[in-house]
């Protein structure tokens, strides 16, 4: 299988491993997906990034949150921007997810950032996904 969207197959597995009430999940390394997990970490919604093995086959273990009933932290996470359809939007454009309640994650000049630290920093981006 090629993979043409890594970020989408990252979404896709915390998305399963959520539903399966997982505590942690595996996924292949990437620097891009590195900056997402720990915008995620930042903002509550997984506890702990870490990486592990060398080359090809280094992986980022991310571990899940749930909430004191064992309920999920993440509710829904969509990919926005797609490789067919780039998705831009400047720092006062931000969409806000859930009324506030969730959060987008952009890539920025300044890194991979939240919705949040974007407004504060003043500064827009691609709109990689929404948690929520």
């Amino acid at each position: 299988m090629s993979m043409n969207d890594p970020i989408s197959d990252m979404l896709t597995r915390i998305r399963n491993a959520n539903r399966n009430n997982a505590a942690a999940v595996s996924i292949p390394y990437s620097k891009l997906k590195h900056e997402v997990a720990n915008v995620l970490r930042r903002e509550g919604y997984v506890n702990e990034v870490r990486t592990e093995g060398e080359g090809p086959a280094r992986l980022l273990h991310l571990m899940l949150r749930y909430g004191p009933d064992g309920e999920t932290v993440i509710h829904r996470i969509d990919r926005i921007s797609r490789p067919g359809r780039r998705v831009y939007t400047s720092a006062t454009e931000i969409p806000r997810v859930r009324g506030g309640m969730g959060i987008c994650i952009l890539s920025t000049s300044r890194g991979v950032l939240s919705d949040r630290e974007c407004r504060k920093q003043k500064v827009g981006g691609e709109v990689l996904c929404k948690v929520g």
